[in-house]
């Protein structure tokens, strides 16, 4: 049989090329996917009556500058007088949000203005803290009864509906005339806005949006500072004088006094609970646009593949079973994948290491699985933060089970016996490198004093979760997969390994596994955008289904393309396909970290050492599950098509 051609191979890396082209990078502000309907909220839904007391709690202040996360009172804002701390989740934890208590209280659908929230006298630190987090960007997150606060921007087409910032800058900067440098002013008056809906039947209301105007208003005293019966001469409802704009503003200098104020309105809306959140998670049709282009091309792309490879298999698997004459059998066996019987199941090097990363990968794909299921069945609300991480960790530690067996099944069909040796390296190097990356980003994050930081309970708590369940349920795997049948080969392996022949150039190990990346990249780099920009630009994400549909993608493709490389290696005479087959989709995570280095450059605005480590010790754990992820579903897809076609032909 004569060797396959490459124009396959070709074609099958240009269609690549024109399903990345024809998306194009195309970056543009991102945001989510719309919650229609019903989902099931972080806590029971609360209804308020008239005068019932609202608490606004504080999370923390973030910047996408420098993507190092603070508690609120590490800047000397206005304090309760005691501060009470949310019991936060496990998710919520490793987010670094912080749930604390603030001084700003209302009753429900009783609008208040110009209250006083609090009067301080600024420090020297003080002062060049507040400066620091103006300079870097920084916002306030607040959030009441789950709704995060928002600031409106409208648009300027009166008749669209605003945008909404989430969170507001701690103050601003500007550069006066006579002035060496900048000057900074606070925002010390924050005008709420509480947007609630009343049930008809019973009178009870939901809150249902949190907006807020924050303002700089060198205030003034009309007397004394009595509480909450101060007056003041800047703000004064009864006087008819209100804050409406920033004509005076609150330098922050130090020994220098700053009066905090607060108004706050109510409004009621035909917004429903259930619907509070569609304003905050909304897709841009550019998304679905893009993941439907997506969509089609990979199903041109399979068909077109499935046909060729079909084709041509049959071909070969008919031509080898119905050759009669033995001379003729030698000269059309002389090159081709069934010269190859003898060797092609033969264990290759480092089998051990290779089944702990197809385990792992195992691991890593059911827990995607369950948890995009979880998510698109409406279980996870995002008004609980740190839901989707907690539904990520916790299957990825009972997945261990799965991750043990899987591993000890290929164990014992490559002839290996140390299934105690190879469990125990499944449960530790993949996690255990990701542990030791995460936790010198946490060290850094304790020196810059970040609320990011995982506190050490915590730590001790992943690590129980990790040593303590996922340990064991991997042992017990290994133990129930080593103890089934050994799955048998189709065909025999000889004593003797065959010479392998001289490799074309586009065989070449390096050069096929590079190619063999760029189709499962190119099927999940548009959603890989707006993932990132959720992350690091602080939006929200809840496009689940939209998740779950290029992950269905990626593993087609995943499969695709292994399947395709693998044929080729073996009809050029190569045995070694194990670990090829492993790397060639593997290799996609290289173009992902790539693709976040590039994305760090053009879109985000990090220059600290700090935060630019962390970014990329993230993304490079990011990038490593994608690798071991990607690589086991293209070995599995080469493992089923190479049992496949050897058991399709008869071998003397």
């Amino acid at each position: 049989m004569a060797m396959t051609h490459p124009a396959l191979l070709f074609l099958v890396l240009a269609c690549a090329a024109a399903a990345t082209a024809s998306r194009g990078f195309y970056l543009a502000a991102a945001t989510t996917t719309a919650a229609r309907g019903f989902y099931l909220p972080a806590v029971a839904p609360a209804d308020f009556r008239k005068n019932d007391l609202l608490t606004v709690e504080v999370t923390q202040l973030s910047s996408v500058k420098t993507q190092v996360p603070y508690s609120y009172y590490s800047l000397p804002f206005c304090r309760p007088d005691t501060i009470v701390n949310s019991a936060g989740s496990l998710g919520e934890l490793l987010r670094g949000d912080r749930i604390e208590s603030s001084p700003y209280v209302f009753e429900m659908m009783e609008p208040k203005l110009c209250q006083v929230a609090c009067r301080i006298v600024l420090s020297q630190q003080g002062a060049k803290d507040f400066k620091e987090k103006i300079d870097d960007e920084y916002r306030v997150n607040m959030i009441l009864d789950n709704v995060p606060m928002v600031i409106p921007v409208r648009r300027l087409d009166k008749e669209e509906p605003p945008f909404y910032l989430q969170g507001m800058h701690v103050g601003a900067k500007e550069w006066l005339v006579g002035r060496k440098d900048y000057s900074y002013f606070i925002h010390n008056h924050l005008s709420f806005l509480v947007k609630y809906n009343r049930d008809a039947h019973t009178g009870l209301t939901r809150i249902v949006g949190f907006e807020v105007k924050p303002f700089s208003v060198e205030h003034e005293l009309d007397g004394d500072l009595k509480g909450n019966m101060t007056r003041l001469e800047t703000c004064n409802p009864h006087s008819g004088r209100l804050v409406m704009n920033s004509d005076r503003p609150q330098e922050i200098e130090a020994n220098k006094e700053i009066i905090f104020t607060y108004d706050v309105n109510f409004e009621e809306s035909d917004i429903k609970r259930a619907s509070r959140w569609d304003t905050h998670l909304k897709t841009p049709d550019e998304h679905w646009f893009n993941i439907g282009n997506s969509l089609m091309t990979v199903l041109f792309l399979s068909v077109m593949v499935a046909l060729i490879m079909l084709r041509t298999l049959n071909r070969d698997i008919s031509m080898y079973n119905q050759l009669e004459n033995q001379e003729e059998a030698q000269d059309q066996e002389e090159s081709g994948w069934k010269l190859l019987h003898g060797d092609v199941f033969r264990p290759p090097v480092n089998a051990d290491l290779l089944c702990v990363y197809v385990g792992t990968g195992v691991q890593i794909f059911g827990t995607l699985l369950v948890t995009l299921l979880i998510a698109i069945l409406g279980l996870l609300s995002p008004s609980n933060g740190g839901g989707f991480m907690t539904a990520m960790l916790l299957p990825w530690v009972f997945m261990g089970l799965f991750a043990g067996y899987s591993t000890a099944r290929l164990y014992k069909m490559l002839g290996g016996s140390e299934w105690k040796k190879v469990s125990i390296m499944t449960a530790l190097v993949v996690p255990g490198a990701v542990f030791l990356i995460l936790f010198t980003l946490n060290i850094l994050l304790w020196v810059e004093k970040s609320s990011g930081a995982v506190p050490f309970t915590t730590m001790f708590a992943l690590v129980f979760l990790w040593l303590g369940v996922s340990l064991p349920l991997t042992f017990i795997g290994s133990f129930l997969g080593f103890n089934k049948p050994v799955i048998d080969n189709p065909v025999r392996t000889n004593k003797i390994p065959r010479p392998i022949p001289e490799q074309p150039w586009y065989m070449n190990p390096a050069v096929s596994v590079l190619i063999g990346g760029i189709l499962p990249f190119g099927a999940v780099f548009m959603e890989l955008f707006y993932i990132l920009t959720a992350i690091w630009i602080h939006q929200f994400y809840y496009a689940f289904g939209i998740a779950f549909l290029v992950f269905i993608i990626l593993i087609v493709t995943c499969a695709e393309i292994s399947i395709v490389l693998c044929y080729f290696q073996l009809c050029n005479e190569d045995h070694r396909w194990w670990w090829r087959s492993y790397l060639t989709s593997g290799s996609s995570a290289l173009y992902m970290f790539m693709y976040t280095t590039f994305y760090f450059f053009t879109k985000l605005q990090i220059t600290k050492a700090t935060p630019g480590m962390l970014y990329f010790g993230y993304m490079f754990i990011l990038s490593y599950a994608f690798f071991v992820l990607t690589g086991t579903i293209g070995f599995y897809a080469c493992l089923w098509f190479t049992r496949l076609i050897y058991s399709s032909v008869k071998i003397d």
